[in-house]
């Protein structure tokens, strides 16, 4: 965008309407905001539809959009700079920017200091505490707001802010190395097949457990040594310790909620196995199978929370699509199938990512 560009007085917004169980997404105009102090104003080109978006419309994670009078969620933005707030440097009109599941965090705290800010106590959660991605021009954190590198495009670069940049957090928490058996349950969704690409890159050997042909051609495509379809294996965990070595994976990664609890049995008989909880059940869902405190203190086993990752991890992911290592896995839609999108990616229906285009009917 040219410095002369005028800033238009409306944009387009995928709005939820009832919010709750019964919501439904509706694409509206609405106000542009004005950049405050130390704020930028994006206009995005692009917004990836992710999982944690639902849970939002649906309330169902124990807080609500609502309460902080948000109504359009969305947190995979990448577009361009279109307006500085007051006291904003190092930025340009134009510049490259992208949109996180982190608005901004308090940056004075241990969690801000030791590159785990995340999880700091002040942070805000973009979609949800404020207007996220699915609104053309929004506002951003200058100070917290992650630049895309030529090399990649919008499409692209949206979903690295959240799912690949996720992944990439979770692997690095897992501490797991090169030659391990690695398992995505849901593998074939919008994050797992971003963590299978860096899986594989980083010397991993993914495997990937989900159902049907679309997402096992997607899974081998991009990675997968193996794809297991729970829909038509009769034991999924005895399939996956045969592929493991006979033993079983070193480390299992969830992003499907609804796997957690056949998670632990895919470590089979593995010392150290590592289970990983990235997918985020609603509020009354208590998902974890239990197991032994015996059994794991024999197996070395451990469950590890994580949540999306940092700007160090987004900055990661980025340069990884940029090398040609995280390949595209998207389709791109315009506004008039934005409503639909929702309501599939709420089935369970969609192969890989969505990606909503700002510019196209």
């Amino acid at each position: 965008m040219a410095e002369t560009t005028p800033v238009p007085n409306t944009c387009k917004a995928g709005v939820v309407v009832n919010e709750g169980p019964n919501f439904h997404l509706e694409v509206q105009d609405v106000p542009v905001p004005e950049p405050g102090p130390g704020e930028l104003l994006i206009q995005l080109a692009h917004t990836g539809l992710c999982g944690s978006d639902i849970h939002f419309m649906l309330s169902d994670l124990g807080i609500s959009m609502s309460t902080f009078a948000v109504r359009s969620p969305g947190h995979e933005g990448a577009g361009r700079v279109a307006k500085l707030g007051p006291g904003v440097t190092g930025w340009a009109v134009g510049d490259r920017a992208g949109i996180k599941p982190i608005w901004d965090v308090c940056h004075n705290c241990e969690q801000c200091w030791s590159g785990e800010e995340q999880y700091c106590v002040k942070a805000v959660h973009t979609g949800l505490m404020t207007t996220g991605s699915y609104q053309e021009f929004c506002l951003s954190a200058a100070i917290y707001t992650s630049r895309i590198p030529d090399g990649v495009s919008d499409e692209q670069a949206g979903p690295i802010m959240c799912s690949a940049s996720t992944m990439h957090r979770a692997l690095k928490d897992s501490n797991l190395k090169p030659g391990n058996w690695i398992v995505f349950p849901g593998g074939g969704g919008g994050v797992g097949i971003q963590g299978v690409q860096l899986a594989k890159a980083m010397g991993m050997r993914p495997i990937v457990v989900d159902g049907g042909e679309e997402k096992k051609a997607l899974a081998l495509s991009v990675g997968a040594e193996e794809f297991v379809d729970f829909r038509t294996e009769g034991d999924v965990a005895a399939s996956v310790k045969k592929i493991a070595d006979g033993i079983g994976a070193h480390g299992v990664l969830v992003t499907a909620w609804q796997s957690y609890k056949n998670a632990i049995s895919f470590i089979g008989d593995r010392v150290g196995g590592k289970v990983m909880c990235i997918g985020l059940p609603p509020n009354d869902q208590n998902v974890i199978t239990g197991d032994s405190p015996t059994h794991m203190a024999m197996k070395k086993l451990s469950i590890t929370g994580t949540i999306v990752g940092t700007m160090q991890d987004t900055a990661a992911a980025l340069d990884y699509a940029r090398r040609g290592l995280l390949k595209p896995i998207h389709e791109v839609r315009g506004l008039g199938a934005w409503p639909e999108s929702v309501q599939q990616l709420k089935r369970g229906e969609v192969v890989g990512r969505v990606v909503i285009a700002f510019g196209k009917e």
